[in-house]
Formats: structure tokens, C-alpha cells, sequence
């Protein structure tokens, strides 16, 4: 049975599957306080300090007519702020309220792991913002106590704290997105027990220290959650902050790779989900956009863009992410009758991710 994942408000993800794996986590040479395993946390101490350097995160999804909620967190006093991606996946407009300042900000996009759902956003004309204390995932042990903070339900306002304790370490899910069809294998997670809502997505999970150890990204509910507590014993998942902080750097020093899309994303104007055959079948065409200027209509099946294969939605998605607004790409359309085409469509800049 599919378990709902807590994602933006109105980004639905799914997994389909869940699992340990059996590496153990890796020391991105982060310095801290030993594990705050023996150590019981104070959620009320804990949230006062970690709270200011939280922002609330809500977008505008311009395509579908929706809008979307989530959290950040905060790591320079100028605004870089680290979240998951499919908090701003899809977005045409997103803004930005720092807990520490209270002030709204408009924020743009500085790139994007859509493997590891990290993000990171900048916001204009910040400064002086509080920043969180990063700690040391390597030290998580299963027992820790730990506390979730973010924006619950995307009611805004203060981070609510859903407090819980680590149960494993190094699970592995596949999430899949309603939204585009793709999916990713999300690896080496902290998975712990505690009350993580919608809208708590890109927000810190923290030990009893205050620092950060996690990025909280998914929750498995066993029902599709829509803004409300997956209950007592929610079971919640979230990024090692070891890893998200890695990725954070490559793409803040814009090292930009077969993972890490820097910049604007590249949008042709189409919606896809697995062919039968192979291959990502149109769903859906964006009226006036590239695909259907070129003369691309719902039902076909796009099979490569430039010569690399798209066996899957999820292939469209991640070649598309080595594109960028302006790049002229050759699509290779199959139609019900097996007939091939070549259509050429310029890119323009479309929604986030």
C-alpha cells in the first residue's frame, strides 16, 4: 500500500516503498557537541533558540492554479536559505517570512538536487537574519531525543514543535510526485517517531543541543496527508544534515552536475507519466507553450531529447534538468502507431524544478 509523504501543501508525494539500508552515515567533517542521546530535550528551550532562525515558505504554482507551503532554514545572515526541493518545485513566485525578523521577502531559486530533494533559495535584499546551528548527523543514534520544527499544516505563524525520538537510521523511500510523474530514491534518511505534518517539510529536526541533524522531507501516514497530524506514532523521515549541507555548498558555489541543476529550469510545456511501452507520455499540453507550437499533442510519447533517452517520466525530468530557458532542444515523439518524429522546441524558463 502506497503511504502519503508529507510534502508542500497541494505537492503531492507518495511512497511506494521503504526500507533500511546497511551503510552507515558519513562525516562531512562537522564539529559539535558529542550525540544527545543521554541527554533529555526541552522542547520549549530547544524551540526558543531554533525557532528564529526557522522561515515560514509559501509559493505560488502558477500552472496549476494552487499555492504551496513549507519551511527553511536559515544559514547566512543574507538569506541562503536550505529546504527540500518539492517545497518549491512548481513554483512561479515565492515568499519568504523569517521567524527571527518577521519580515516577508520575495526569494528566488539558486539551484536544486531534485535526487536529494535539497534546495536552497536566496532571499532579496535580506540581512542580518539569525542563522541555525548546525550540528553533526553522524552522531544521531536511534534513541535520541529530537524535536521537528516547521511550518505545520502551512497555517504560518510560529514553528509548531512535534517532539519524538530517532528510530532507524540509513532508510531508504521512493517518493513519487502526482504532480510530474517522477519519482526519486531517497537514501540514508533519519527516521524517527514524531508528529511531522504537511507544511513541516524543509524544516529543521534538531537534537537536544538545538543544533540541526536533519531536514525533515516526508512522513508515512498510511492515508494522503492534506493539513492535518498524521496522529500519535507518525512515523517521519528526514535528510541527514550532513548530506544537505554538501549539497548546499556545490550548488551555493554553483557546481552544477548530472544531480544539481543551477539557475532558471528549462520548460518545454508539457505534463508526462510513464508510457506503456516506454518512454514519458504526454499527458497534458501547455496551451501556446513550446511543445505545442512545435506541434506536440497530448498522447504522444517523447523518447529521447538530443539523443538521450527518456525511458521514463522520471528520465524526462532529470534530462530536463541539465537544460536551461534558451537551449534548443530535438525531441523524438513516438505517436500511437509507433511513427517517430523529430520536433524542435526552444526552452523557455518555466516553473521551479
Amino acid at each position: 500500500m502506497a503511504l502519503a509523504v508529507v510534502a508542500g501543501l497541494g505537492i503531492g508525494h507518495l511512497i511506494s516503498a521503504n526500507s533500511p539500508t546497511a551503510s552507515g552515515n558519513q562525516n562531512f567533517g562537522f564539529s559539535g557537541q558529542p550525540s544527545a542521546s543521554a541527554t533529555v530535550l526541552d522542547a520549549g528551550a530547544v524551540a526558543a533558540k531554533v525557532n528564529p532562525a526557522i522561515v515560514n515558505i509559501n509559493t505560488e504554482l502558477g500552472l496549476q492554479g494552487a499555492a504551496a507551503a513549507g519551511t527553511g532554514i536559515v544559514l547566512t545572515p543574507d538569506g541562503e536559505i536550505l529546504t527540500n526541493n518539492h517545497v518549491v518545485a512548481g513554483a512561479t513566485s515565492i515568499k519568504v517570512t523569517s521567524i527571527g525578523t518577521g519580515d516577508t521577502f520575495t526569494a528566488h531559486v539558486v539551484g536544486y538536487d531534485r535526487g536529494e530533494d535539497i534546495a536552497v533559495i536566496q532571499l532579496e535584499d535580506a540581512s542580518g537574519l539569525p542563522t541555525a546551528a548546525i550540528g553533526d548527523s553522524s552522531t544521531v543514534k536511534v534513541g535520541d531525543q529530537i524535536l521537528g520544527l516547521g511550518n505545520a499544516g502551512g497555517r504560518g505563524g510560529d514553528p509548531v514543535p512535534a517532539p519524538g525520538t530517532v528510530t532507524a537510521l540509513d532508510r531508504s523511500i521512493t517518493a513519487s510526485d502526482e504532480s510530474s510523474g517522477s519519482s526519486e530514491q531517497l537514501t540514508g534518511l533519519i527516521q524517527v517517531q514524531a508528529n511531522i505534518e504537511s507544511g513541516d517539510s524543509g524544516g529543521p529536526l534538531v537534537n537536544a543541543n538545538a543544533q540541526v541533524i536533519g531536514v525533515d522531507t516526508a512522513a508515512s501516514t498510511g492515508y494522503q496527508l492534506n493539513g492535518r497530524r498524521s496522529g500519535a506514532g507518525g512515523q517521519g523521515f528526514a535528510i541527514p544534515i550532513n548530506q544537505a549541507i554538501d549539497i548546499a555548498h556545490q550548488i551555493v558555489a554553483g557546481t552544477a552536475s548530472d544531480k544539481i541543476h543551477i539557475g532558471k529550469t528549462a520548460f518545454i510545456g508539457v505534463s508526462v507519466s510513464d508510457g506503456q511501452g516506454g518512454g514519458a507520455q504526454v499527458r497534458d499540453v501547455v496551451a501556446r507553450g513550446p511543445a505545442e507550437r512545435a506541434g506536440l499533442t497530448a498522447g504522444a510519447v517523447i523518447t529521447a531529447i538530443d539523443g538521450k533517452a527518456t525511458g521514463s517520466a522520471t528520465a524526462l525530468t532529470n534530462v530536463m534538468d541539465t537544460h536551461h530557458p534558451g537551449d534548443q532542444l530535438t525531441l523524438t515523439v513516438s505517436d500511437a502507431s509507433g511513427a517517430q518524429r523529430q520536433l524542435q522546441v526552444k526552452a523557455i524558463e518555466g516553473p521551479v524544478g
